[in-house]
């Protein structure tokens, strides 16, 4: 069925590129792109323009003045860069490009960005806490030195020491300290000097040099092999603007080889200086102790006495403590006395035989009213019983039999109250009050009163 125009959704080509252009930027999240710098172009406005390519595909890149001033490089043709950017589309020309907001030179940031992500990890992990740090000796006698055994830091090293304190004992473990074996080589010797275990710490370092020249002191395994060392590592790599991961790591970071040298060993002159000084204060102090012990024996014999009067002091405290104690016992025995007497009383008042009579009392006195009241009651009882039998008495038909009347009955035993009910010749029996009559009725006669 074909649409008819009313039916179709009709696009400008504005708002065709618009909606693309949002599809991308949303869809799409922060990018990184390496690839070659081409047609290069910075016109009056300060923004960049450039093409990224590689060797089967190209993209339009802008990186506008706000963001390129941060750039520490000067980008060129043919310079392989990594960028940070975001996808998007010029709407203008309906071209698809990228925007983007920092860049750096691909090897050199390649091998920075490796450095920050483990350094990251590292520190997650707390390999650069401070509480897992191992304290530097108070005196150190021995040194065991990790750097390659011909190059510039270990002269410096030896050079330092045997100018400050030529007495410290020097162990050197050798390793490359650059190219591709140098990691291995530096955990090994770490290893080793750890194993030996007479150095009292351990300098790890090399001479100054480029990024890469000083990379196999940002190896993972050199890290943890410092982390894991018994004994007290100081890091000393490269010049004081240098920074490594064994620096994070290290017990104590020194900005060269010779300062970490100077750092653990004592200066023989100062030392020197210091035991001259120790010297003239011990001798003071020893004069100032005798000349306090001669004042202090002086004192004593001022305050010495003979014994017998202490004795004396003493046996008069004795005599004192004694009757101090007497009158405490007598107090205390008659407390005790005054305490018996009191629970006596309270014994008596709350004695159990005394409580018996005061119930069997109390008893006596219910009984005698719970008597008194039933005789009460029983009278009460004899009297309406004497005063209900005399008005039953009144009421008896006996009674009024008694007065001369009788109870007629018939065959059935039914009372005949009128003449109605009986025939002549009926066999009827009267009752009176001291037995019954049986007779034969010859005659009725109706009697209305």
């Amino acid at each position: 069925m074909q649409s008819t125009p009313s039916d179709r959704q009709i696009l400008s080509v504005s708002q065709l590129n618009r909606n693309v252009r949002h599809l991308i930027e949303t869809q799409l999240p922060l990018l990184w792109v390496e690839g070659e710098i081409s047609n290069f172009a910075r016109p009056a406005s300060g923004h960049w323009y450039l093409t990224l390519k590689d060797d089967q595909a190209q993209v339009r890149c802008a990186m506008f003045r706000n963001a390129n001033q941060r750039v520490a490089f000067q980008p060129t043709n043919g310079t392989q860069v990594l960028v940070r950017c975001r996808a998007g589309l010029y709407e203008g020309r309906g071209e698809y490009q990228l925007i983007v907001e920092h860049m750096e030179e691909a090897g050199f940031g390649a091998l920075q960005r490796k450095f920050e992500q483990l350094k990251q990890q590292l520190s997650d992990e707390g390999l650069f806490d401070n509480q897992h740090k191992l304290p530097m000796p108070d005196t150190v006698g021995h040194i065991g030195v990790i750097t390659s055994a011909t190059g510039a830091a270990v002269k410096d090293i030896l050079s330092v020491l045997n100018r400050r304190f030529p007495a410290i004992k020097v162990s050197i473990f050798p390793a490359a300290v650059q190219g591709e074996a140098a990691a291995g080589q530096i955990v090994d010797a770490i290893a080793s000097a750890n194993q030996h275990g007479q150095c009292d710490a351990l300098i790890v370092g090399r001479g100054g040099g480029s990024l890469e020249d000083l990379w196999p002191f940002n190896e993972e395994a050199v890290a943890r092999a410092i982390f894991a060392s018994e004994i007290p590592v100081v890091s000393a790599v490269g010049h004081e603007v240098d920074f490594t991961i064994a620096d994070f790591v290290a017990d104590l970071r020194a900005p060269t080889p010779s300062a970490a040298a100077e750092l653990l060993s004592p200066d023989a002159e100062d030392m020197l200086a210091q035991f001259s000084g120790f010297e003239v204060m011990l001798e003071e102090a020893l004069v100032r102790k005798i000349r306090q012990l001669e004042q202090r024996t002086d004192y004593l014999q001022k305050r010495l006495q003979h014994p017998g009067r202490k004795l004396q002091e003493q046996s008069q405290h004795l005599d004192h403590l004694h009757i101090r104690l007497k009158r405490a016992i007598k107090a205390q025995l008659q407390q005790q006395r005054s305490s018996m007497q009191s629970m006596q009383t309270r014994l008596l008042t709350e004695s159990p035989g005394q409580g018996i009579i005061q119930r069997q009392q109390q008893v006596n006195q219910a009984v005698k009213q719970i008597t008194r009241a039933v005789s009460q009651q029983l009278e009460k009882k004899h009297t309406k019983t004497a005063q209900a039998m005399h008005l039953l008495d009144t009421v008896s038909p006996l009674k009024t039999l008694g007065r001369g009347y009788s109870i007629i009955r018939d065959n059935n035993n039914t009372v005949v109250k009128t003449v109605k009910g009986v025939s002549a010749g009926d066999e009827l029996k009267s009752q009176l009050a001291d037995g019954e009559i049986l007779f034969s009725v010859t005659e009725t006669t109706n009697t209305v009163l």
